[in-house]
């Protein structure tokens, strides 16, 4: 069997992405999401970058997780001493080896290169260390110094060699040459490093894989610098589904730990991203929806469920009566020909109008068809906010379990008064139900102080993810309203 080793480098390479810097406990938090998704490597940073990042990863390595631990080196033995401080299980020794870096970066010559990494290398080695020495910029360097590199820091002790695309410049036809000449004149481990700025990083990763690398470097949703990093969840995907690569990546996960990166990083995952978008499995056309219907393969290369996302019918313009009809199949409900016609005819006119239909949208024309009003079975009776410059923001709730004819009440802190208000209400509806708060963010309707905001919240319970637009003067009004009329549409 083919098997691909997944060195992630998420905490390190994709913690680099312009505005975002994590606290230790988030890179624990995302550390222990790839632990679970089963990644063979985990790059929880570079040692040498702060005193904060040295305390991160040491959380990370005091938490006995499977995967193999790694920080980043320069060939520099005080950043070799800062990662055995962490008590990582390797360093991913980069050298810059292109004539442009050495030049105008090192201001060293190949043979200078050459000395100092090797002598990194047995530093390394020397205490212990696992070492992956990895080519900066090696797809603009003369592969004949890559093969002497990687050929001398193996007679030194180097565990695995790594070849970076550093600045997205390869081709996939380029990729699968490249890696097949070093592969065949190196005995040590290859693996691949892929930027992507031309957006080939996943297509390069994959004929690296063809050329003879075994591990590929990769991102969770593919962040990074510039354009990112070769997407984990996409060259995962790739290598099983379209080339026979097995890896012991658990992919029913890949979309909760996209999810997971993308909260504690505030980076929103664009809705066509590949695997793990919510358009990824989504249909609108009618044509296509009539062919899901008959037989999912028709319009999906594989099932949402074997990467845990899901299937998403979008009603719209495009929209025609059999999607509807599935739509409504689907949340349950049951409604004859001429009440399908009216609430079909009311999502053309709006499609019209160039109006997404959210699922609030949906139940909304439902209720106002079939005279029905949304069961109201979560209440919110008390809410209390205390915010300030020299407080931490804290929220109060009471919530009225109307079914139950009981009260929940709780408090959380916050980072802001709305994180400490949704909070509270996650905490208050928990004993309820496991409903997860999936997106969050805000609209500016307007100018000025008293500006109206709109605040769209994606909320999931199992499967089910129902998505809610608020408008209101009052930020954490309109936030909790959208969160409340969440839940309750989840527990209808």
């Amino acid at each position: 069997m083919k098997k691909v080793r997944i060195f992630d480098t998420t905490l390190r390479d994709g913690e680099q992405t312009p505005g975002v810097s994590l606290t230790p406990n988030d890179k624990l938090e995302i550390a222990k999401k790839l632990d679970e998704l089963r990644v063979d490597v985990i790059e929880a940073g570079s040692a040498m970058t702060s005193k904060g990042e040295r305390e991160a990863i040491k959380l990370i390595t005091k938490e006995g997780l499977d995967a193999e631990i790694c920080s980043f080196v320069r060939a520099l033995p005080i950043d070799i001493d800062a990662a055995l401080e962490c008590d990582v299980d390797s360093v991913h020794l980069v050298v810059p080896t292109s004539p442009i870096h050495m030049k105008y970066k090192l201001r060293k010559t190949e043979d200078e290169v050459l000395e100092s990494a090797l002598k990194a290398v047995e530093y390394a080695k020397d205490h212990g260390l696992i070492v992956e020495l990895s080519a900066e910029d090696a797809t603009r360097s003369d592969v004949n110094f890559l093969i002497k590199l990687f050929n001398e820091g193996e007679k030194v002790g180097a565990d695995r060699v790594c070849v970076c695309d550093t600045v997205g410049v390869l081709t996939p036809q380029k990729s699968q040459e490249l890696f097949k000449k070093i592969t065949e004149n190196v005995n040590l481990p290859v693996s691949v490093h892929c930027h992507n700025d031309f957006g080939m990083a996943t297509a390069n990763t994959c004929s690296a894989i063809l050329g003879g690398a075994i591990q590929c470097h990769v991102t969770v949703n593919g962040i990074g610098e510039r354009a990112g990093n070769a997407s984990l969840e996409e060259v995962v995907t790739a290598l099983k589904v379209l080339y026979g690569y097995e890896t012991n990546v658990r992919m029913e996960k890949l979309y909760e730990v996209s999810r997971v990166v993308s909260r504690l990083m505030k980076i929103p995952v664009p809705p066509n991203k590949a695997i793990v978008g919510d358009n990824a499995f989504a249909h609108e056309a009618g044509i296509h929806v009539d062919g899901l219907i008959k037989n999912t393969e028709t319009y999906e290369p594989i099932k949402p469920e074997m990467v845990g996302n899901r299937r998403r019918i979008i009603l719209g313009k495009h929209s025609g009566r059999k999607a509807l009809k599935y739509k409504l199949d689907l949340m349950g409900i049951k409604v004859n020909e001429e009440q399908l016609n009216q609430i079909y005819n009311k999502i053309k006119e709006l499609g019209d109008l160039g109006k997404y239909i959210s699922d609030a949208d949906l139940l909304a024309i439902i209720r106002e068809v079939l005279g029905k009003d949304i069961e109201e079975k979560v209440k919110l009776d008390e809410l209390t906010v205390v915010s300030g410059n020299k407080i931490t923001p804290i929220a109060s709730v009471k919530l009225h379990h109307i079914g139950e004819d009981i009260f929940l009440i709780e408090t959380a802190y916050g980072i802001g008064p709305v994180d400490a208000a949704i909070n509270a209400i996650k905490k208050a509806i928990s004993g309820v139900a496991d409903i997860k708060l999936e997106e969050y963010r805000v609209e500016a309707i307007g100018g000025g102080t008293d500006a109206l905001v709109e605040v769209i919240v994606k909320l999931r319970k199992g499967s089910e993810i129902v998505e809610v637009r608020k408008s209101d003067v009052d930020i954490i009004r309109a936030s909790v309203n959208a969160v409340m009329e969440g839940i309750n549409m989840l527990l209808n």
